[in-house]
């Protein structure tokens, strides 16, 4: 169980590529993150990484109407079918091209997928298992370049494809005998968007120089005639002779109803052509309300009303192209997905407002930290924003953008309220999350690149690693003076570390040495620690008796601060397993013994240090057995450099790898780099693909979970993602009825006790929601030792979530006031879970207090309110008594 972490979230990113989608009800947005899916409920403010994931980046995902399904494609045309029910991938499918666009039919019985020029419709899966979940129907050919957009007629009639050849043709999904396909010409550069009117054959198409063309056409939905079969053409009417007299004669009705569908052009309208208006990067239709949503490179978007194309309202929502519109079923809410930003954006255009705005880090992540109660974190990265990420939501709520270059490092104070962080433009800063402010900046007499950081227990002093002048940095956190400056090292200082019980100092350094400074004793060092190769990263373990050192050869030293002496070595190099980059000359394997561990955390418990560094792995290691207990692989995605262990020979050639072939800059994958002084656009912009790395980790307090920044985004591992069953000393007697039959005899001890050894999580609910409120002290009580943590652990969980909020928190008090000293001898096990009661009741604390003083201010304001009146009546009566005497 302790090493049982699975997947949970994605964090620090948003949107990559890839078209947006809303879910059926409207109060969800599917979005696309690199080779995952994310759900960003809008409703309950809520997001949730789906736990499935492609081999490379996604490119387009559809929707089925019911919004059960989902068909996830990505690069290589690779394409996975999803329950957005059960979440599990329900079927593998390889389209063996890239796949521009896939959309399913409002029936939701047929799919069309476009690659190349062609159009493909599919037979949708259906509820029934199948031996192949996707059947091809027929195949449409007729554009002469890529297509690009699809849109289906409200009955699943016909459906119209865009291309770049400048066309758009209708198709028919069935046999019509008016109508086999149309083409439509009119536009001079590529079709972003075509749609059709509701209810009827008539069209919108959208290019990308900003033109929108309206086509109507002379035939309704009722007059498309279903093609007959060959048999079914003549009536045959036989003479005596067995010859046939004659066929059937049309009438001229008849004619008139087989006449070819047609389409003419209506109008023509033109987009603003300032600036970059007319390169038209993504558009949307929402048939009901006719409203159209057109998306460009400058980061403006337009509403118009069609088919009039009255302008509603233009907005600029960044500064970067928008990839990507999509409309709710509503019509209220429009997602915008900006690429290059990372940005996922909902407005709402009838109140002008924002309903969800998130940006990730749009460059690497270099760090992260949990606050004390395990409630935040806080991520740093190279485009020198400072963000703080709520971990039960999944979503950003702060982000600090005071830095000037990248941040190296973050840390919270133990007090959890303020944020410190370090950055290559000479500045520490700590960030108040009371009022979301930098309330101080640390800067040092001459310039200084600061690249590690660490803060005392106290949070009174703060300590900065500079990289090119070997010196650390000491300030007062009260007054923000420059302390001291630390001066021994011979190389960079790479990692800070304070002990979490002492004033102890432990800096690590390229000149091979960990030195410990005595902040009590005059800032002198306390002892010298020698290492066997360059030190990379330093950590202390919970009770500050042991300390833990990553060098440049691969390996991790465990050492006594107190006695510096040396208990222990893991020799982790082989386990990095690194893969090859497109311009090594030389074999993974040969690449690996170059690699190290560059990141290093102890778990809440002490006993297991997690480690990272440049490779998709993350290893967990036993220290009392010196061992590797399980690797984690972060990820799996291709569109990565250095995933592969051995490279493809078919992209060998003798110039070299094809992959190495920069093929512009377009809008694919990768990182842009933009030549200095070139206009946004231009071909000299160049593209690589990031290499996969692990640049921090760290364990939640509560001991629950863990994260780590990775290339991918912050990824975060919990115990509590998904159900695992794990009984505790079974027997064949601890069954769900035993169980019960103990309630109904009114044993609670003995019911909870059989309950947290068969440990299903909703039977130890419902066995602790019997148990009568008056019953609580007696139970408590009466528990075995051994079950009053896993007790407590479990009351913790619920707390979280459950809305019994007093009954709950009369187990949690009973438990400690029975038990407390007990727990207390054990509080180096027990840490972990006080600190996730901590964090549940925090939690509840924060709202309940946000609530109550809100109330308070309603109450002022009613009772403010009744005191006017009251003196207005009085006044009045008063008023009306000198009007009766004046009478009398």
């Amino acid at each position: 169980m302790k090493f049982a972490y699975r997947f949970s979230n994605l964090l620090g990113a948003v949107y990559r590529q890839g078209n947006l989608n809303f879910s059926k009800d409207g109060n969800a947005v599917i979005s696309p993150v690199g080779n995952r899916i994310s759900v960003f409920d809008l409703k309950n403010n809520t997001s949730e990484t789906l736990p499935f994931s492609t081999t490379k980046n996604i490119t387009c995902v559809g929707l089925s109407p019911d919004g059960s399904l989902a068909i996830v494609v990505d690069e290589d045309g690779a394409a996975v079918l999803v329950s957005l029910i059960t979440r599990a991938i329900l079927h593998h499918f390889h389209f063996h091209k890239p796949v521009s666009s896939i959309r399913f039919s409002p029936d939701g019985r047929k799919f069309i997928v476009t690659k190349e020029n062609v159009a493909l419709m599919y037979h949708a899966p259906g509820k029934k298992r199948e031996f192949n979940a996707f059947v091809l129907d027929k195949s449409y050919y007729g554009p002469y370049d890529e297509t690009t957009c699809i849109d289906w007629t409200d009955d699943s009639k016909c459906f119209v494809v865009g291309s770049k050849d400048m066309s758009t043709w209708v198709f028919g999904a069935e046999r019509w005998a008016n109508l086999i396909y149309y083409s439509l010409g009119g536009h001079k550069d590529i079709i972003v968007g075509c749609f059709f009117e509701k209810d009827s054959l008539d069209l919108y198409t959208v290019s990308q120089d900003g033109t929108l063309c309206v086509w109507e056409s002379d035939t309704e939905l009722d007059g498309l005639i279903l093609k007959k079969k060959e048999g079914e053409e003549r009536d045959k009417v036989e003479g005596e002779e067995g010859e046939v007299i004659r066929g059937k004669v049309e009438t001229a009705k008849e004619r008139e109803k087989k006449k070819n569908v047609r389409y003419k052009m209506m109008s023509k309208h033109f987009f603003n052509k300032e600036g970059d208006f007319n390169n038209l990067t993504a558009a949307a239709y929402h048939k009901p309300n006719h409203i159209l949503v057109t998306g460009f490179a400058s980061g403006i978007f337009h509403l118009h009303e069609l088919p009039e194309f009255n302008l509603i309202h233009s907005l600029s929502i960044s500064d970067q192209r928008i990839a990507s519109v999509a409309i709710n079923s509503s019509g209220d809410w429009i997602g915008f997905g900006c690429s290059r930003m990372g940005q996922l954006l909902v407005w709402e255009w009838q109140s002008e407002s924002y309903v969800f705005k998130q940006q990730g880090h749009f460059n690497n992540m270099a760090s992260l930290a949990y606050s004390p109660d395990g409630q935040y974190i806080v991520t740093g990265g190279d485009d020198s924003k400072v963000k703080v990420w709520n971990t039960n939501t999944g979503l950003c709520f702060v982000t600090f953008t005071e830095h000037t270059s990248s941040v190296t490092n973050v840390t919270f104070t133990s007090s959890g309220f303020v944020i410190v962080s370090a950055s290559l433009d000479g500045t520490v800063r700590a960030f108040d999350l009371h009022r979301y402010r930098n309330f101080r900046t640390f800067t040092s007499p001459w310039p200084a690149q600061f690249s590690s950081l660490a803060v005392d227990v106290s949070g009174e002093l703060v300590s900065a690693g500079a990289q090119d002048s070997f010196e650390i940095f000491l300030w007062s956190m009260q007054t923000g003076r420059l302390l001291e400056v630390l001066a021994g090292h011979e190389g960079p200082v790479s990692c800070l570390c304070f002990s979490p019980v002492q004033s102890v100092l432990a800096s690590c350094s390229w000149d091979r040495t960990v030195r410990l400074w005595d902040m009590l004793d005059s800032w002198q060092t306390k002892e010298t620690l020698p290492l066997t190769s360059d030190g990379l990263a330093v950590t202390y373990r919970a009770d500050g008796q042991e300390l833990a050192v990553a060098t440049l050869n691969g390996e991790i030293s465990f050492w006594n601060p107190h006695t510096a002496t040396q208990n222990g070595s893991v020799a982790g190099r082989h386990d990095l397993q690194t893969g090859r980059k497109e311009t090594d000359k030389i074999t993974a394997k040969q690449s690996a013994k170059g690699k190290s561990f560059t990141s290093l955390c102890y778990s809440a418990d002490g006993e297991s240090v997690l480690a990272g560094g440049q490779s998709k792995f993350v290893c967990i290691y036993n220290i009392k057995e010196q061992m590797l207990m399980k690797k984690f692989e972060i990820s799996c995605n291709l569109s990565f450099d250095a995933m592969e262990e051995f490279l493809d020979r078919r992209k060998m050639t003798e110039f070299g790898s094809l992959a190495l072939v920069d093929e512009g800059a377009g809008d694919g994958d990768g990182v842009s780099i933009s030549l200095p002084g070139v206009r946004r656009g231009d071909m000299s912009s160049r593209h690589f693909r990031p290499e996969i790395r692990v640049s921090s980790l760290r364990f939640s307090p509560t001991g629950r979970s863990w994260a780590a920044t990775t290339t991918e985004g912050l990824l975060v591992y919990s115990l509590d993602g998904s159900l695992v069953f794990d009984p505790y000393d079974l027997d064949l007697d601890v069954t769900p009825a035993s169980i019960r039959k103990q309630l109904r005899l009114q044993e609670w001890a003995s019911a909870i006790v059989l309950a947290f050894r068969l440990n299903e999580k909703a039977l130890k609910q419902e066995v602790l929601e019997k148990v009568p409120h008056e019953q609580i002290p007696v139970v408590c009580g009466s528990l075995p030792d051994i079950y009053v943590e896993k007790l407590l652990g479990f009351i913790a969980t619920c707390l979280e979530k459950s809305g019994h909020l007093q009954f709950y928190m009369t187990w949690a008090q009973n438990l400690l006031m029975l038990h407390g000293q007990k727990l207390k001898n054990r509080s180096g096990a027990i840490l972990p879970t006080l600190q996730a009661l901590q964090k549940s009741i925090q939690r509840h604390f924060d709202d309940l207090s946000k609530l109550c003083d809100f109330n308070i201010y309603n109450i002022r304001y009613a009772v403010a309110l009744s005191k006017q009146r009251g003196l207005k009546r009085a006044e009045m009566s008063e008023a009306s008594l000198e009007d009766a005497e004046m009478m009398l």
